[in-house]
């Protein structure tokens, strides 16, 4: 509905425009014109308020102050239509047009690209509380700073407000986001897992997240670098690429994010066996106290890593190098740390047994084209990470959902169905995609984590 409001309001602002520049001589003519058009505007803007859509709340108060600024056009308009003047410099119809088609992208477009998402019920008993700090790990500068910097690692909490007599050892969960995602990538997932009695810690990656925040308070956006290599890799069929390039990339990528990844349960663990914030955290809101509560009800025996896509592999990767790690979870992410040489010009995989309970989610069109043509990949001597790895699970378990693409398995369709679409988004309804992947995530914890029954699942739902 935005975007067709948008699409008229805006070619009629742009006709208005193409016309009083060809006929500028023709001062009454164009005010009459002007006239015109903003009523006409004024009409689809009243009509859209009026017909019934889904989700016409989120449009209510742009409509509206569309109205009211239309009102007043109109009346301003109709005041000075007898007022002699000069035709209007060509210059200045077209400031005036940019001007205005760019005042009514910035009111409709975020009423057609979000939704006003503000996330899925919960089942468990314990309402949830949030808060933040950014560790600071002085042993590693950050590649991408140019002033030797040390790589800093925000970390967001997500976690029982009150135990309600209950015990309060809670299992940890530690998730990290895909490429040019963030932490926020999976809230209802967090939500879910610590309305059931879950901590979970939400890490970005400085300059692979698409934005986040250092700790002098500037916005730290996604290195234009990696984005671009990201991209190219993902565009491409992987068989065309050179391997030894390609094995370097994901090293690369697979070390900055498990050192990323296991700074920050180092340092979980540390103060929460100490009940002291060293020198490495940063906590702007002075949120120490509540930090340190957080830290105090942990079972940090029972540890679980999930992440998305680059954030699975990282996850994966590090539930291999990792004592501590009790289980994990990769939301629809190619296990890139797996990949471990070159041989006869193609990729190597690790082909140690992986010990750590995993639980693989994968989108339709993959486990499609894996089950068609795995077979026949294997035989010219190519491996797949996830294959092998799963192959070699001690307790592993790969699922899939219908009609579901790479990014159904985050928040970001339910909070923008127009840019799931653009980055990967199957026709299986959001809500339902993840309200299903939350169940099982937590069913795969409160087995693994908890020691809560047997579990179980479907390869299909």
């Amino acid at each position: 509905m935005g975007l067709a409001v948008f699409v008229v309001l805006a070619a009629l602002e742009i006709a208005l425009a193409v016309r009083t520049y060809t006929k500028r001589h023709e001062n009454s003519k164009q005010r009459e014109a002007r006239i015109f058009v903003r009523v006409v505007q004024l009409a689809v803007v009243s009509v859209a308020l009026i017909v019934p859509t889904g989700q016409k709340w989120r449009f209510v108060p742009v409509l509206c102050f569309l109205t009211l600024l239309l009102v007043i056009a109109v009346i301003v308009a109709l005041a000075k239509r007898n007022i002699a003047g000069k035709p209007r410099k060509q210059a200045g119809v077209i400031a005036s047009c940019v001007a205005c088609v760019s005042a009514l992208s910035v009111l409709l477009v975020p009423a057609f690209v979000f939704t006003g998402y503000s996330g899925l019920p919960t089942t468990g008993e314990y309402q949830v509380a949030e808060t933040s700090a950014i560790l600071v790990d002085g042993s590693r500068i950050d590649p991408f700073e140019q002033d030797g910097s040390a790589r800093e690692v925000p970390v967001h909490f997500y976690y029982p407000a009150a135990t309600n007599g209950h015990a309060s050892e809670f299992p940890l969960v530690v998730f990290s986001h895909g490429a040019f995602g963030y932490y926020q990538n999976n809230t209802s997932t967090y939500m879910e897992l610590a309305s059931n009695g879950y901590v979970v810690v939400a890490l970005d990656h400085p300059h692979h997240a698409f934005f986040t925040t250092d700790t002098t308070g500037q916005t730290v956006i996604v290195n234009r670098d990696f984005l671009n290599t990201a991209l190219d890799i993902s565009s491409q069929d992987a068989t065309k690429l050179d391997p030894q390039e390609q094995l370097a990339i994901y090293q690369d990528w697979m070390a900055l994010r498990t050192a990323d990844m296991g700074f920050v349960l180092d340092e979980l663990e540390q103060a929460g066996e100490s009940a002291v914030l060293d020198g490495s955290w940063f906590t702007a809101d002075n949120n120490d106290d509540e930090i340190l509560g957080i830290l105090g009800t942990i079972d940090y025996s029972k540890i679980g890593l999930m992440g998305h896509s680059m954030g699975g592999a990282t996850s994966v990767q590090l539930g291999r190098e990792r004592d501590d790690v009790t289980a994990v979870i990769d939301l629809d992410g190619t296990m890139l740390g797996e990949y471990t040489g070159v041989s006869d010009g193609k990729l190597t995989v690790n082909e140690e047994p992986y010990t750590v309970p995993v639980l693989e989610f994968v989108n339709w069109e993959t486990y499609n084209e894996l089950a068609k043509g795995m077979e026949e990949f294997r035989a010219e001597g190519g491996a797949y990470a996830n294959d092998e790895l799963m192959r070699n699970a001690a307790d592993g378990y790969t699922v899939t959902i219908r009609d579901t693409e790479h990014m159904d398995f985050t928040d970001l369709p339910l909070l923008s169905p127009t840019l799931g679409n653009m980055l990967g988004s199957g026709e299986r309804d959001s809500a339902e995609t993840m309200t299903i992947v939350n169940s099982v995530v937590l069913d795969f914890f409160d087995c693994y984590l908890k020691g809560q029954g047997a579990f179980s699942v479907q390869d299909v739902y």
